[in-house]
């Protein structure tokens, strides 16, 4: 064997070593084997998105499912921080939609797949992470003092029985005279023989002027 063949063996091994070295280093970086043979093959490499939103939007809210409702149930998933449900600010009747803090991210996140298009008292949830930077500054302001609602009899009584002056009970009287005179045009025109009592008590005394003698 002359020296130009040992030189071209002594190359072919080197390579052949190399590339069995760089299959190894393949392999063992590989994440699996197809079972077909070949290289080992890497899995797609997925970003894993920071999940930082603990606020979740609940829409959808049935009747009777308030607070102390919400409270108990969504307690069962991890510590609840806040909670608020949007009302009307004159009755005090639940808009149907409220929202909801957690202390941990990871659960505000379980909620939000396990909760949404829940079926609840006939209603289907709706359930999104509201995330940080859409989260309204005065979202939570006035969450700690609970509704009170009012009481609309004590409203309306204060209103029927408050002292008017002439020119708001001549106002009254007018309208009372005007319904009294509709309601007879309609009588007659239905054909019925009836004559409406009149309406008592609408003349109310001028107020008495007092002449003081001048010493």
């Amino acid at each position: 064997m002359g020296a130009k063949a040992k030189k071209a063996m002594v190359k072919k091994q080197k390579k052949a070593s190399s590339q069995l070295s760089v299959s190894k280093c393949k392999d063992e970086a590989a994440d699996f084997l197809p079972l077909e043979g070949g290289p080992g093959r890497k899995l797609p490499v997925t970003e894993v998105l920071d999940n930082t939103a603990t606020v979740l939007y609940i829409g959808r809210i049935p009747h009777g499912f308030y607070e102390n409702e919400m409270e108990a149930f969504f307690k069962q998933f991890g510590t609840i921080k806040r909670l608020r449900i949007a009302r009307n600010k004159k009755t005090g009747k639940s808009k149907h939609f409220g929202f909801i803090e957690f202390e941990s991210p990871a659960v505000a996140k379980v909620v939000a797949d396990c909760m949404h298009n829940y079926l609840l008292f006939e209603h289907v949830l709706q359930v999104y992470l509201v995330p940080p930077e859409r989260v309204h500054p005065k979202l939570w302001k006035g969450v700690t003092r609970w509704y009170k609602p009012l009481d609309w009899v004590q409203v309306e009584r204060k209103r029927h029985n408050k002292e008017r002056t002439l020119e708001e009970h001549s106002k009254l009287v007018e309208g009372i005279l005007k319904r009294d005179q509709e309601r007879r045009k309609r009588i007659e025109a239905a054909g019925i023989d009836y004559e409406p009592p009149e309406v008592v008590g609408i003349n109310r005394p001028m107020p008495k002027k007092i002449r003081f003698d001048e010493d």
